[in-house]
Formats: structure tokens, C-alpha cells, sequence
């Protein structure tokens, strides 16, 4: 999966959970929680949406390694399907 891709996905995750935000205006290096004060339930069904539209298998001891935009982007990038 490609940066631009991944990106993508992680916009249409994150706009199925917080149809509310502007995702558009995420800092690349804060939490989804300090800038859409996402709680765990949300970044539960982030990760699901996440799963869905990419197919990456995203276990519970990787979602530290998914909490802000770019690492997000890096991480679907190495783990989505090809």
C-alpha cells in the first residue's frame, strides 16, 4: 500500500467515527485522541474501519503504534494487504 493510500484510509476511518471533525487539519505527529478526542471505543472502531477498508490485521499490541496520523500512515503502509 502506498503513503497517498494509506492516507486515504486512515481519512475515510477516521471521518466513519468522527463524522463531526476536520480531518483535513490533523497535525501529522498528535494523537487522534488530543485532536479529535476519540475515546477507546472510537479508536476500537477506528481500528475495525481501519481493518475493512485495507484488510491490515491490526492487533491490540500494535494499536500504540497507531495513535497519531503519520504513524498511522507508516503503519498501514508495512501492514495492509497487498
Amino acid at each position: 500500500m502506498t503513503p497517498d493510500a494509506a492516507r486515504a484510509a486512515m481519512l475515510e476511518a477516521l471521518g466513519e467515527v468522527a463524522p463531526e471533525a476536520d480531518v483535513t487539519t490533523l497535525l501529522p505527529d498528535s494523537t487522534f485522541q488530543e485532536q479529535l478526542d476519540l475515546d477507546s471505543m472510537d479508536f476500537l472502531n477506528f481500528v475495525v474501519a481501519l481493518h475493512e477498508l485495507t484488510g491490515a490485521e491490526i492487533p491490540e499490541r500494535d494499536y500504540p503504534r497507531m495513535t497519531t496520523p503519520d504513524s498511522c500512515v507508516a503503519y498501514l503502509v508495512e501492514h495492509a494487504a497487498r
